[in-house]
């Protein structure tokens, strides 16, 4: 049993610049208290070819975190075009946000990502080269994530273990944030299945949602965090 569950995540600034920050605004559902943090990561594919050359754009420490429905802006800087082989800067990609408690990944979220020059030019010739990053536009398709959860120990003992089982009972008698329908595992463990209900938006929602401490703030429990959205009650 996850005692988090992911249940919406929305693309905020899409389409944007591909010099533009990446920006979700992720709500999940704790059921039972946390000793630990939870590890947020944004990771861009920068070739489809070599993963060695995948580029962790940020990594976010929340917590504490308590139960019920909590919602934050998770913010990564955009790729460094110079890391990225010629041939791949343009074109689909992937970006990947990742999930983890105790060094163990249990939520992983991919979307398809899509960079086009924003300029004219040959099509026999091509883009300039190199291509100036502050010509391109990144699209997120947003309403086609791909989500992978993976059964971890969360070791919090019996005690937690059943206050989580309690909390899980009751949420499925209530319906969860997205309806009811949740987030069905994925039989690829590298990139998921689609999950057409977590949506896509240009502006943060307003769902509710109970406030992380440290919410309006980039110290604190969100270790390492850029200013994060304030989230309403």
């Amino acid at each position: 049993m996850s005692l988090v569950n992911v249940v919406g995540m929305l693309v905020l600034d899409n389409p944007c610049a591909f010099t533009n920050p990446f920006q979700f605004e992720i709500t999940f559902d704790c059921l039972s208290p946390l000793p630990d943090d939870l590890e947020w990561k944004v990771t861009y594919v920068s070739s489809a070819e070599d993963s060695t050359l995948d580029q962790v754009l940020d990594e976010v420490m929340v917590g504490p975190v308590p139960v019920g429905t909590n919602k934050f802006v998770l913010q990564a800087d955009p790729p460094d075009v110079s890391r990225i082989p010629p041939s791949d800067v343009l074109g689909v990609t992937v970006v990947l946000v990742t999930c983890s408690y105790k060094d163990a990944e249990f939520c992983r979220v991919g979307y398809y990502v899509n960079n086009e020059y924003s300029e004219p030019y040959d099509e026999e010739q091509g883009p300039p080269n190199p291509i100036d990053p502050l010509k391109v536009q990144r699209t997120i398709l947003a309403d086609k994530p791909r989500v992978t959860r993976f059964p971890i120990d969360w070791n919090l003992g019996a005690a937690a273990a059943s206050h989580g089982q309690q909390q899980q009972q009751q949420q499925q008698q209530q319906g969860s944030f997205l309806g009811g329908s949740g987030l069905p595992p994925s039989s690829d463990p590298s990139f998921g299945s689609p999950v057409p209900s977590l949506g896509a938006a240009s502006t943060p929602s307003d769902a509710g949602a109970t406030p992380l401490p440290g919410a309006q703030q980039a110290h604190g429990n969100f270790k390492g965090a850029a200013e994060p959205h304030q989230m309403e009650m």
